[in-house]
């Protein structure tokens, strides 16, 4: 499991291709909220849920394996008893994370996923971590617990 530092800062530089399993298309809804605020700094959101045609200005699909574009980072949005089956997912796409949202750990559906070379980050938010390791919470006053001389590392939008 994928929960350093330097493994979060890696992950979220180099894998910008989102497909958000559960995004909800009510703005006050955390799903909604994260997809806007990554959109906002560069990543492509894929919403995957069968409820919606569109949500934030990208098509919606029912599930992983109807994306026709590669997929870097599965998030998952779900209960943690439907993790599994949404790893075994991840894996058949060929992604490189499988990351659960906060308040959501699976170990086996971890383990599976590992095991099938994929990267897994558990109880965690995207928006809250490219947040934390990239600067977008230190302007209001929020210790980051990154403490550093040198100036955070960009990245390119």
């Amino acid at each position: 499991m994928t929960d350093d530092i330097p493994g979060l800062r890696r992950i979220l530089s180099e894998c910008r291709t989102v497909a958000m399993v559960g995004l909800s298309a009510n703005w006050y809804r955390p799903s909604y909220f994260a997809a806007k605020y990554l959109q906002e700094h560069g990543f492509r959101v894929i919403p995957v849920t069968p409820r919606y045609e569109e949500v934030l200005g990208e098509k919606c699909y029912p599930s992983l394996d109807a994306i026709p574009v590669p997929v870097d980072v599965v998030d998952c949005f779900r209960r943690a008893e439907e993790i599994p089956a949404i790893a075994e997912a991840a894996v058949a796409i060929g992604a490189r994370v499988l990351w659960m949202q906060l308040g959501i750990r699976n170990e086996e559906a971890a383990a599976r996923a590992e095991a099938a070379g994929l990267e897994v980050v558990q109880d965690r938010c995207m928006k809250i971590e490219y947040a934390r390791l990239f600067g977008g919470l230190s302007f209001v006053g929020v210790d980051t617990k990154v403490i550093s001389a040198k100036r955070p590392k960009t990245v390119p939008n």
